[in-house]
């Protein structure tokens, strides 16, 4: 029996093969919080009959059912690919580096059409019985990436669902031995493509990826649930760095105007050979909106700059993972 509390809470996923169809979960992934929930459209009769003072609870319907929520969770060295795979959108298979237990994940950009997820959260009753909430058909509408001085690196990820399903069994987790991104991994370069250099200063760096979809599908014949959501607009890549104002390098970018690749990397231990567990975020071009420092007392000056992600005309945007899952 579970502890009756979140203590005894569970996430597992598993990638679809089609669009809203239950896959048993494959992987289940630590997190910090979640709000996924069902919503529903009812609709209530009101149809006037003599002396009825209130609608008619048997006239009640519900017209349609669909699902959202946001998971927050801390980005460890195992067990990502899945989230990181309906986020880019390019289908993807580790590479084995060499002959080690080192496995390279090469997200680039692409559409998500048909990367959909199968999320069952258990949630605990305060008798320890864990009661399965599924929701089927969930895609990535966002994530975001953030590290700051002496925190770990974590994400948060939006989600869209088709439906949410109760009456599957709730699997049993299982966890690998897992390790969180932190701070004291972190470098943020910028510079040229392929040549980017550390930055010095850095304080705190996020990272958000927005994927717009139509997620409003609902047709007749569709028993009141939606359509696979339709990319409806260009990707939206946003973040923002926090520094001290070590030197005008970033700042200069701002005045300029001028595009500059950013490279935001977390490098742990090794794995094997010289492997090492990596997370890894490449934007070709970002230019900076604003702002240019200010001084507001007698600290050192804290400039943040908030930036926009934009096409190269070459290169796409692209999330590397090296670890030693063989799967996704």
């Amino acid at each position: 029996m579970a502890i009756g509390s979140g203590l005894g809470a569970q996430l597992g996923i598993s990638a679809e093969s089609t669009y809203g169809t239950f896959v048993a979960p494959a992987k289940f992934v630590e997190f910090t919080k979640e709000s996924l929930v069902l919503k529903k459209t009812t609709a209530q009769s009101a149809g006037i009959a003599a002396g009825r003072l209130l609608p008619l609870s048997s006239r009640r319907v519900v017209t349609q059912t669909e699902g959202s929520g946001t998971v927050d969770m801390e980005v460890t060295n195992k067990a990502m690919g899945l989230l990181l795979q309906a986020l880019m959108g390019t289908s993807v298979t580790p590479v084995q580096q060499v002959a080690t237990t080192a496995y390279l994940q090469t997200h680039t950009l692409a559409d998500t059409a048909g990367k959909s997820l199968t999320i069952q959260k258990g949630v605990p009753l305060t008798t320890g019985t864990v009661t399965d909430k599924t929701f089927l058909g969930c895609k990535v509408v966002s994530a975001e990436f953030s590290c700051e001085v002496g925190q770990m690196l974590t994400a948060t990820y939006e989600f869209d669902a088709k439906a949410c399903d109760e009456a599957q069994t709730l699997a049993t987790a299982s966890y690998p031995s897992m390790s969180p991104f932190h701070f004291g991994q972190l470098a943020v370069k910028t510079g040229t493509f392929g040549t980017e250099a550390a930055r010095d200063g850095i304080r705190k760096i996020s990272v958000k990826i927005e994927r717009p979809q139509a997620v409003d599908r609902f047709y007749a014949g569709q028993a009141g649930t939606k359509k696979e959501p339709i990319s409806n607009d260009q990707v939206k890549i946003t973040g923002s760095i926090e520094m001290d104002y070590v030197d005008t390098t970033l700042d200069d970018l701002h005045t300029s105007d001028a595009a500059t690749s950013l490279v935001v990397e977390f490098i742990g231990p090794i794995i094997a050979s010289t492997y090492t567990e990596t997370f890894r975020i490449k934007l070709p071009a970002i230019r900076f909106d604003d702002a240019p420092p200010t001084v507001e007392g007698f600290a050192v000056v804290k400039p943040t700059l908030n930036f926009t992600g934009l096409y190269d005309g070459t290169n796409q945007p692209v999330i590397e993972y090296m670890s030693t899952d063989i799967t996704l």
